[in-house]
């Protein structure tokens, strides 16, 4: 199958642009670095190199791929998160997810492509009880749920997910990274921080992360090309995280002295609305209907042994 993959080089691609090329597809992808096109180029892939949202750009290069299938992959994430400068750090991820999804599409329709996979979070749904795992059918956050500093973050993704739905996509609903090229790994910014005891346990630690692996993410993405129907998934592990024993777990297996705990009171200066909400007040998501219909078997199907076996 030819495939277009628009950012082919970050953590996900990286894992995903291997496996497409292992499995016998012809891959064009894109990326803003000449350095990092010479990396898809060794991989066996095309590259091509531009500006996400420079609309002639992309045309061009989706019209010379003539793709069957075009995966949408693009972000721009701060190499360190800091949730108090969430809205000004996430411009150009928020642009991308929105105006960058338009441009994107509309050259996927004008080439004649049949399948569409896009990425989203699965850690945007709206907040019900405590404890909820949450289905694909369930409501996204909105202006009313979101804290302020992510409602523009928010509305972008609403954005993304109902273009990409509108001309007949998927959108993989992904967790929270981790392994290679991610942040929660031993080189990345929140394996650091927590080796240095930099990120604390806030308030206690009740928030639930669902977490997946990148490989198991790109697995997830391959699957998707020939199995399921529109609409979104969840792509997560099978045991959702609660704050208060992940970020332990990630201490010892980075041979870190335990996290510190430190009342949400004290930590909202520092931490935020978002990084509050986050640590306290996160929920899951439930991966049932993608292991269903995409046929997808997970590698790390705990964290836990993800974290012990990957980042170790």
């Amino acid at each position: 199958m030819r495939i277009f993959l628009a950012g082919a080089t970050g953590a996900i691609g990286r894992q995903l642009v291997p496996m497409l090329i292992a499995a016998g597809h012809e891959v064009t992808g894109t990326t803003r670095s000449g350095e990092r096109a010479e990396w898809l180029r060794s991989q066996g892939a095309r590259a091509a190199v531009l500006d996400a949202l420079d609309e002639t750009a992309v045309a061009a290069a989706v019209t010379e791929a003539a793709p069957e299938a075009v995966i949408h992959q693009l972000t721009s994430i701060p190499h360190r998160l800091d949730p108090r400068s969430i809205e000004r750090d996430f411009e150009l991820n928020d642009r991308l997810r929105s105006e960058g999804t338009r441009i994107l599409l509309s050259a996927a329709r004008g080439a004649g492509a049949r399948r569409i996979i896009a990425q989203s979070i699965a850690f945007s749904y709206a907040p019900t009880a405590p404890g909820t795992l949450h289905a694909e059918s369930d409501p996204l956050l909105d202006d009313e749920s979101s804290p302020a500093s992510f409602r523009r973050s928010a509305a972008s993704l609403r954005s993304l997910e109902s273009q990409v739905h509108e001309a007949g996509g998927m959108t993989l609903r992904y967790g929270y990274f981790y392994g290679p090229g991610t942040a929660i790994s031993s080189t990345g910014s929140t394996g650091q921080d927590v080796a240095r005891r930099r990120l604390p346990v806030i308030g206690g630690g009740t928030g639930v992360w669902s977490l997946i692996h990148v490989r198991d993410a790109a697995a997830a993405t391959v699957s998707a090309l020939t199995r399921g129907e529109s609409g979104a998934y969840n792509i997560v592990d099978d045991e959702p995280a609660r704050v208060s024993e992940w970020i332990p777990a990630l201490a010892e297996v980075l041979g870190a002295r335990p996290p510190r705990r430190v009342p949400a009171l004290i930590a909202r200066p520092l931490a935020g609305a978002y990084g509050i909400a986050a640590m306290t007040r996160a929920q899951g998501a439930d991966n049932a209907k993608a292991r269903r219909e995409l046929g997808w078997e997970l590698g790390y199907p705990s964290w836990r042994r993800g974290f012990a076996e990957a980042l170790g």
